[in-house]
């Protein structure tokens, strides 16, 4: 079983260059530039000029100073945790050109270096800033009404159950329900849906009910943007609580989830450097070998130093990282971290729970027709007038379609309906009686059931429908059926998880064999697995973890959350407003969309590539450049400038992944 690191929710600050100072973000960058200005000065006034020493050392030491600021501080901060990294090598080396009397060189290897760093942060800000705009999306005031008042305060001052107005064409400020008005709402900023999305006002009956079980059609985001409707808006949580917060929180946590490839590359540097400092100290020995001077020796030693610095590694993984967990945050996916993100490129199974992720979650009316040669119209009307009587779940959804299908209004010429647990209804329509269940109820109230609707009944239950026979005058005059139906796109999303090679793809579901078959068989899954309780599904997931196998769960985090926890990968449906949901997963899909699927798992795909050939190239460069300085093929700058070239390069071959899209 997999275990979920809660633990380091700081910043990684590996790579945090965002010093503050006084040109503001890009006192960094402009160091670094001003360190090149004195650099070149020194270098004119030196080689062209003939000016006294002092002018290009006072220019030199200059360089040295912006070139060195932000390096020391990191290297201090670094060596505070016991850390050598790259700062330290590039100090030590700069110092070593300092004390050879190589000024010169050690402002050159000062100046690329800083500007290498705050050009990375510059590059890295690209990525980084899709996720800091989620933070901005969220409004900071609320326009909250009390009776007939309407006052602006601070969203942080909103509290449960607090109305509030939202006008046309304006972000939302809480996550909560309509209560009144409807509009078009766009989701894009929580859901990456690109169409907005029509919301109604709710019919409060009593208590309202938990704020992930109201239906979505009533509940609106924290940063949606509102259509042309006034809204009013009870707030079912706090901002801290809300969805954006969340989201935008998790998203700053992802990258301190370290993947396999970033632990094994830090594994890698921490023997790497000690190495590379016990090498050089060696090599400023090497005149009492070879026949060269001391300064020489100490030359050839600090080029080593500084070829031998694993600048692009260190940036290699985590920049590839960040920018796919941006590009997936802007579609509406939750990534969390870099485990996470590798792992679902490696899957080969994946499970799906079957209400709610492959179908709508919600029973839909698939067949009603009359038999025995009654009337349909008549029929229909009749269904209509009795099931619109009921509370019942399925009569509701009978209703709604036979309103939407067939525009029909009840007649109301049924009354008395009375429900008989377990089997169906009896009502009275035009003096005598009705009914509609099952079999059980239509043999006790003596209703004659022809062969052919038996053939009917039993061809519709093995598709996995619940089917209803309608009786009336002591015949049975026809059936109705429902199914919770599969999603349009389940069928498109799973064939295209089979094209990117996904070897097999079964469903666990609580319903009936026969259900799950059904659904499976219409929209192309390998196989079904019903009667699962949340243990069994643990069960299945468990089996697969043993034998070595990838499986991902997809599920809504709720009675799927064990199964999901265990899998390779969680994957939580419609996950915007569900505090299970996002906590469980480890790739939350913000909307109810599984189309997201195919489009995350080659994403995570693209992105492995990317870091192989990060990797590739930051290894390549030191394995050129550490023989190439040791046998004097290339000076202090030529390798300054090699390095800060591939640091570069790998990280605008990362931020590729920004413009992902599956094919």
């Amino acid at each position: 079983m997999k275990q979920h690191d809660h633990k380091d929710h700081n910043h990684n600050p590996d790579h945090d260059h965002d010093h503050g100072g006084i040109f503001g973000k890009n006192t960094e960058l402009y160091f670094a530039i001003i360190s090149g200005v004195f650099f070149f000065m020194g270098l004119i006034t030196e080689t062209f000029m003939g000016a006294a020493v002092w002018v290009s050392l006072g220019c030199y030491l200059a360089a040295y100073f912006f070139g060195g600021y932000f390096t020391l501080i990191e290297a201090l901060e670094k060596i505070g945790k016991r850390e050598f990294e790259i700062d330290f090598l590039m100090l030590v080396a700069a110092i070593g050109a300092a004390y050879i009397d190589r000024w010169g060189e050690g402002a050159l290897l000062l100046f690329l270096f800083s500007l290498g760093h705050s050009l990375e942060h510059y590059a890295m800000n690209k990525a980084t800033k899709s996720i800091k705009a989620l933070g901005e999306l969220s409004p900071k005031t609320a326009l909250l009404k009390k009776g007939g008042d309407i006052k602006e305060i601070p969203v942080g001052e909103l509290k449960v159950n607090d109305i509030i107005v939202v006008k046309p064409n304006t972000k939302i400020s809480a996550d909560g329900v309509i209560v009144k008005g409807g509009s078009s709402i766009d989701q894009s900023p929580i859901t990456g849906e690109s169409i907005p999305v029509d919301k109604t006002a709710i019919k409060i009956i009593g208590d309202l009910p938990e704020f992930n079980k109201i239906d979505r059609s009533h509940v609106v985001f924290n940063g949606t943007i509102n259509g042309d409707s006034v809204l009013e808006v009870q707030v079912l949580k706090l901002h801290a609580d809300a969805t954006i917060s969340r989201l935008v929180k998790m998203v700053s946590e992802v990258e301190t989830k370290k993947s396999p490839t970033q632990l094994t590359t830090k594994k890698f540097e921490k023997w790497f450097v000690p190495v590379v400092v016990v090498s050089v100290f060696s090599l400023c020995f090497l005149f009492l070998v070879v026949d060269e001077t001391v300064q020489e020796s100490l030359y050839r030693a600090i080029s080593v130093l500084v070829a031998s610095s694993p600048c692009a590694l260190a940036i290699s993984t985590p920049s590839a990282v960040l920018s796919a967990i941006a590009r997936a945050a802007k579609k509406g996916v939750l990534i969390k971290g870099g485990r996470a993100l590798e792992d679902l490129g490696s899957l080969t199974t994946i499970a799906f729970d079957k209400t709610g992720t492959l179908t709508e979650g919600k029973p839909r009316l698939v067949n009603a027709f009359s038999l025995n040669g009654f009337d349909k119209k008549e029929f229909l009307n009749l269904v209509l007038d009795v099931e619109s009587l009921s509370n019942h779940l399925l009569a509701k959804a009978i209703v709604n379609d036979l309103q939407a299908e067939y525009n029909l209004e009840s007649k109301d010429r049924s009354s008395n309906v009375m429900s008989i647990q377990g089997k169906g209804v009896k009502a009275q329509y035009n003096g005598g009686h009705i009914y509609i269940g099952n079999v059980q109820l239509m043999e006790e109230e003596g209703i004659q059931i022809s062969s052919e609707a038996l053939d009917y009944l039993g061809k519709l239950q093995k598709e996995g429908q619940t089917v209803m026979l309608v009786g009336y005058k002591e015949t049975a005059i026809g059936l109705i059926s429902v199914m919770d139906v599969p999603r349009k796109n389940s069928a498109i999303t799973i064939q295209r998880l089979k094209d990117i090679g996904i070897k097999e793809i079964i469903m666990l579901t609580g319903d009936h064999q026969n259900v799950g078959d059904a659904i499976a068989k219409q929209i192309g899954l390998n196989r079904a697995k019903g009667n699962l309780l949340p243990e069994d599904k643990l069960k299945v997931i468990g089996e697969y973890i043993k034998k070595g196998i990838k499986i991902a769960m997809v599920g809504d985090g709720v009675n799927d959350a064990p199964a999901m926890a265990s899998s390779t990968v969680g994957i939580a449906m419609g996950a915007a407003g569900s505090d299970v949901a996002l906590e469980t997963a480890d790739v939350a899909l913000m909307s109810d969309k599984i189309e997201s699927l195919p489009f995350v798992i080659g994403l995570s795909r693209k992105s492995k590539s990317i870091i192989k050939q990060n990797l590739w190239i930051s290894m390549g460069i030191v394995a050129l450049l550490i023989p190439a300085t040791l046998f004097g093929y290339a000076n202090i700058g030529v390798a300054v400038a090699i390095h800060e070239g591939s640091t570069l390069l790998v990280v605008i071959n990362a931020l590729r992944l920004l413009r992902y899209n599956l094919d």
